[in-house]
């Protein structure tokens, strides 16, 4: 007699995740959260705004999940599925209100899986949101035995007044960046390529622990930011690095001009470049280089927002200025 376990779905598996994770799910739940884990829908109360504006993305991690399979050390991709969802919509203004995942895999270790979902439960309360819902898809024949991917999905709420984007930057503007913890989620494609050896020492330790280090949640960062100050721009910089980023949020006929002698050095992304005999430019359009967010500020506001951000853990530093230029809308000195 066929089964859908013997095609290779175990159900049972799947019922033993959900069991896994509801500790750790359920500490995200607010006032807010209205169903319990396994509803068919989720519901979230928006409680009262003004004129609020839902701003959502959506995300995964890229094929640094390869490494975090091969290492077997699963419960910091859970952290970056959030925080590049998360980071996105923060760019806006928003607050992050709630996140949805999704696992799939070719056969699903209930463990594993608890790991990675773990990982996503622990941002979400660092930065008060809740993860409410999501999908665990088994399905052989698609992924191989062992093999997981990951995305997940994140709305936040921001009244339509403060919304963030960009449009009102300036000449004369500045920039300030907010640094990574490394390569966050993006690159890793080549990042494998160039360093296949993930037991490796660098600097004093396997180089997989390093390429492992999740991206940094800058949602509260934020949050504390725009109550204090007039935050005119905000670009997270993920794939296609600080090339493809920056230019996003800046106005025609102006250019953000960067000094990258202002980044403060990370030996990984030289490592790479060395070995890797890659172009600078390149590594500026692949990898975030060390910025993991930008903001444009008034030039008046600029040392008051970087004495506020020493209060951050990561570092924080003047990056650049805006300027007309008709020509280009980033450039890199």
């Amino acid at each position: 007699m066929n089964t859908y376990k013997n095609a290779g779905v175990d159900k049972e598996e799947g019922y033993k995740t959900v069991n896994l994770i509801k500790q750790f799910v359920k500490k995200t739940y607010n006032k807010n959260v209205l169903t319990e884990l396994g509803q068919f829908g989720a519901l979230y109360e928006l409680g009262k705004y003004n004129n609020p504006v839902l701003v959502s993305g959506t995300d995964g991690v890229g094929t640094k999940i390869k490494i975090a399979i091969e290492v077997n050390k699963l419960d910091t991709i859970g952290i970056d599925c959030f925080a590049m969802c998360a980071n996105d919509i923060s760019c806006h203004g928003a607050s992050p209100l709630f996140f949805l995942d999704y696992l799939a895999c070719g056969k699903l270790d209930a463990q594993k899986a608890a790991e990675i979902i773990k990982g996503m439960a622990y941002a979400c309360e660092q930065t008060g949101c809740a993860l409410i819902g999501g999908e665990t898809a088994e399905m052989p024949g698609m992924y191989n035995p062992g093999d997981y991917d990951v995305a997940g999905f994140c709305v936040g709420i921001v009244e339509k007044e403060n919304i963030i984007t960009g449009s009102n930057i300036e000449n004369g503007d500045v920039i300030i960046g907010i640094a990574s913890s490394g390569l966050h989620s993006n690159g890793f494609s080549l990042a494998r390529k160039i360093l296949p050896d993930l037991y490796e020492s660098f600097n004093g330790e396997p180089i997989w622990n390093i390429l492992l280090t999740p991206t940094v949640l800058y949602s509260s960062i934020i949050t504390s930011l725009v109550n204090d100050f007039n935050i005119k721009g905000i670009a997270h910089i993920t794939g296609g690095g600080l090339y493809e980023n920056v230019p996003r949020i800046i106005p025609e006929n102006l250019c953000a001009v960067i000094q990258k002698e202002n980044i403060p050095p990370q030996e990984l992304f030289h490592l790479l470049q060395n070995r890797g005999n890659i172009e600078e430019r390149e590594m500026y359009g692949t990898f975030n280089m060390g910025v993991g967010l930008i903001l444009v500020v008034k030039a008046e506001q600029a040392a008051a927002v970087l004495e506020k951000l020493k209060g951050f853990t990561q570092p924080s530093f003047l990056l650049g200025e805006i300027t007309k230029n008709q020509e280009t809308k980033i450039i890199i000195q």
